[in-house]
């Protein structure tokens, strides 16, 4: 049978029924649309967490305070101890080398109020090199100074996205009042927006003095975090390992095990982020491929039902000369032409969700070529899998028995 005479016979008998093909088709746009727009989700959150992670700062290694393990060897919660202090942060400052700077911050959420308008958001302790550290810019005013960290100043800096919450778009706050906790802080500056959405964005927090912080606010001398910014990429493992080193010895701690402390760098955060996103983008694109089987069986179902109503067409062929391998490849063809219908449809589909989630609900999503590649694989494996037992049944006719089926 010629490639063109086999095409034509596909097309012939998928468009005479026209409904249940396209019912069939439908199952196969279903899956293959749900796979692409989970991947293409999954995938987005992956670049946008990795974007927000380089974004934080460049070589940037962060010591988070919290055991590492406890007697019982389970992991505690890092973040929440209270192990590390302001003197940590300036002995490793002194004392590692290949360090360009040192910023310890004493973060927490708090109700900022400011004429009448009032807003949740992250309030930063922490010092003049910040900036440096993490490659905040300036947009108005000025950050805080070495001067009001000593003074402990009753000095906050915005964000734009905090500054447009209490203050309007666009507006210029320089010496306004915040009330913070019941305190009242002098604006002195906004930084630039760096972009980015949740609790992690930069651009809705409040940047103030860690001494003020830790005696008016916390009430307690300890710092949430200590972030360092090494020299460069490639002494990035050394600086690590030698922060490691100098607070087990302050903290006089013998175990490595038992430290009360973590030494992560951007690459450390960013591979267990794209681990977890990755994990996840698995788990969606799985769940959704449950429609693919489905889709599947729905095509088998009717391929079967072909072979039945078309019994005495193929005892016909059969009696004028055609071979086992010519309807065998007829009935495969069909089945491998509705899933390709059904791919090609359904990647236009999950494209259109993914853009539609973009552009409506400002989520970040990505559609890869590996996407596109999989779902005709999927698609035609899922033709060829599902339809190969109808075209056997096919093949496999008597053509005497064929001829007298009624």
């Amino acid at each position: 049978m010629l490639i063109t005479d086999l095409l034509e016979e596909t097309y012939l008998a998928i468009s005479a029924n026209k409904t249940r093909s396209g019912l069939t088709i439908l199952g196969i746009v279903i899956g293959i649309g749900s796979v692409i727009a989970m991947i293409s989700i999954g995938q987005g959150a992956t670049g946008s967490i990795e974007t927000s992670i380089q974004s934080m700062g460049s070589n940037l290694i962060t010591v988070s305070p919290g055991f590492q393990r406890s007697f019982s060897q389970v992991s505690a919660g890092r973040g929440s101890a209270q192990t590390l202090t302001i003197e940590d942060s300036e002995t490793i400052a002194k004392e590692i080398p290949f360090v360009g700077a040192v910023a310890p911050e004493l973060s927490r959420r708090y109700q900022i109020v400011a004429k009448g308008k009032n807003t949740n958001t992250q309030v930063v302790g922490t010092v003049a090199s910040y900036p440096s550290v993490k490659n905040i810019e300036i947009d108005q005013g000025s950050f805080i100074s070495e001067q009001n960290v000593s003074n402990q100043s009753k000095v906050a800096v915005l964000g734009p996205t905090t500054r447009d919450d209490l203050f309007g778009e666009g507006t210029i706050p320089i010496g306004e009042t915040v009330r913070i906790n019941g305190i009242n802080f002098k604006i002195i500056g906004i930084t630039k927006s760096k972009g980015g959405t949740g609790f992690g964005s930069q651009d809705d927090m409040v940047f103030i003095p860690i001494t003020t912080a830790q005696k008016f606010l916390a009430g307690a001398d300890y710092v949430s975090t200590i972030s360092v910014q090494a020299e460069s990429p490639q002494v990035m493992t050394q600086v690590q390992t030698g922060i490691t080193n100098l607070l087990l010895e302050l903290h006089n701690i013998t175990d490595p095990q038992m430290a009360d402390f973590s030494v992560l760098s951007q690459q450390d955060i960013l591979g267990a982020a794209s681990s977890m996103t990755n994990t996840m983008t698995i788990l969606l694109a799985a769940i959704a491929g449950i429609s693919l089987i489905v889709g599947g069986i729905g095509i088998m179902n009717m391929m079967m039902t072909t072979v039945t109503e078309r019994t005495r067409e193929i005892g016909l062929r059969k009696a004028v000369g055609a071979k086992r391998l010519d309807i065998s490849l007829q009935f495969l063809a069909e089945a491998v032409m509705l899933t390709f219908i059904g791919g090609v449809v359904g990647i236009i589909l999950g494209s259109g969700i993914a853009y539609g989630i973009t552009f409506f609900a400002g989520m970040a999503t990505k559609i890869s070529l590996f996407s596109i590649i999989l779902a005709f694989s999927v698609s035609a494996g899922i033709g060829i899998v599902f339809g190969y037992w109808p075209a056997q049944k096919a093949a496999k006719l008597n053509p005497i028995e064929a001829l007298r089926y009624e």
